[in-house]
């Protein structure tokens, strides 16, 4: 395993006013270690708001890292299978992707579209195994050449979808520095933003050292901080919720936040102001994430409940069976603060949004706003008693699985990797996740026909 300390605060960078004032970099935490292997370990979720591009139509699953909605993303089934024919195909468009010769733009264009697409509706280990190194040689060729901003972006989305696929230590190395180059010096804002999906990814799942997973945290903070400048990306909100989407799926590999939360909360807080729903909605529900990870389940290990020495939190409604929490750390000094905040934004009415934007801030601020009240609750949360079995509903966030299988987001940590994923996977997400063992290891927990399975409680 490489040991590699990298600094994520480049010099000669835009840093904002508050970065500024910092006296160095936050104290690290150690990432959660992983199951199986390094880059399986990596293997552990909707935006509300949808870009001009995506609502125009013109982005497909090859180019897109974005979720439409999450009624979308709750509702998806898998695409259509394809004939035997795509292994042929694959292992074509493969050849010419490594080779290059005399290839042209429009020709490396489409072939990476296809090699995601394919990629995207197939689970092709088996086919792409022992190639990866050469792949990804191909894919670095095209992004750091930005020949096109297409070629460009269907590159990393190749990247990433290799990376998902066939996950391997030795590509985080690879990448990360071409990736930061992009971000940082691209004049295509969509393609920073593309490289700042494509570098959390491989981040992710590309065998990145605990400290690199921290300092690309931090990374990413810094451009939520400087809304964008510190990449030269001044008030842009595209690379912005890049940056805090990536950031909050990377925070759930880190076990204890103590260190990082409170500056982290700041910077949040100071995107729910945005003019852009999609900044608010990001940055929210990384406030509900610190929140819900500041907070443990009660064990035998800490003695009587009632002894005074710890804080001790109860489900307010006293369901049975609902775990007792302790709270570690506070995640926010300012909570008061920053609920009123939240309730502002859980009832906003204004002329400034359509109804849409403003149904979405209304629906995801007032699920935030109830786990930062009550750290029990978790996405989607219904106080309504179900006749049937005189309880409380609870969180009713499911992904379905065909018509057979539900998936339950009860957790923001959970919602957080269910987004990353469905960033990369697209149409694919329900194939990878039954076919594909570092998706499933992500998010462990399958309810079928009402009787769970789980690998990981």
């Amino acid at each position: 395993m490489h040991d590699l300390r990298r600094q994520a605060l480049e010099s000669g960078k835009t840093v904002s006013r508050k970065a500024r004032s910092k006296n160095g970099s936050p104290a690290s935490s150690r990432p959660n270690s992983a199951p199986s292997s390094r880059a399986a370990s990596r293997s552990r979720a909707v935006s509300g708001a949808n870009s001009d591009e995506e609502e125009n139509g013109n982005l497909s699953d090859e180019t897109s890292f974005s979720t439409n909605s999450i009624d979308e993303l709750l509702n998806g089934d898998a695409p259509d299978p394809f004939t035997d024919a795509w292994r042929a195909d694959l292992a074509d468009r493969i050849q010419e992707l490594i080779d290059r010769k005399r290839s042209s733009v429009q020709g490396r264009e489409k072939c990476l579209a296809t090699y995601v697409r394919t990629l995207t509706a197939q689970y092709a280990e088996e086919d792409i195994r022992g190639k990866e190194g050469e792949l990804v040689a191909a894919f670095l060729k095209s992004i750091k050449a930005e020949a096109s901003e297409r070629e460009t972006i269907l590159a990393m989305k190749a990247l990433a979808m290799t990376v998902v696929t066939s996950p391997s230590d030795l590509i985080y190395e690879a990448v990360a520095s071409p990736l930061k180059r992009v971000i940082s010096d691209s004049a295509s804002i969509p393609s920073k933003a593309a490289a700042v999906h494509c570098l959390g990814t491989c981040t992710f799942f590309g065998g990145a050292s605990d400290d690199e997973i921290l300092d690309n945290m931090a990374y990413l903070l810094e451009i939520v901080a400087s809304d964008g400048a510190f990449i030269e990306a001044q008030d842009e909100p595209t690379p912005v919720v890049a940056a805090l989407e990536e950031w909050g799926a990377l925070s759930t590999l880190v076990d204890d936040l103590a260190a990082e939360s409170e500056e982290a909360a700041e910077y949040f807080v100071d995107q729910l102001s945005s003019s852009h729903p999609a900044v608010q909605i990001a940055a929210g529900e990384n406030i509900a994430l610190l929140y819900e990870k500041s907070y443990r389940s009660l064990s035998e290990d800490d003695g009587p409940a009632d002894s005074g020495d710890l804080d001790i939190v109860s489900d307010p409604d006293d369901i049975p069976g609902v775990p007792k929490l302790v709270k570690n750390y506070d995640a926010y000094r300012r909570t008061d603060v920053l609920k009123d905040t939240l309730s502002d934004l859980a009832t906003l009415n204004t002329r400034r949004l359509s109804k849409k934007e403003q149904k979405s801030l209304r629906t995801n601020f007032a699920d935030i706003l109830d786990s930062v009240e009550y750290p029990t609750h978790g996405p989607r949360y219904q106080n309504a008693i179900s006749q049937e079995t005189g309880k409380r509903y609870g969180s009713r966030m499911t992904v379905r699985i065909h018509k057979e299988g539900v998936m339950r987001i009860d957790k923001w940590w959970k919602l957080h990797r269910l987004q990353a994923l469905r960033r990369v996977l697209q149409s694919g997400f329900v194939t990878h996740y039954e076919r594909n063992p570092l998706v499933f290891d992500s998010l462990p927990i399958m309810i079928t026909n009402d009787r769970k399975t789980s690998r990981d409680a």
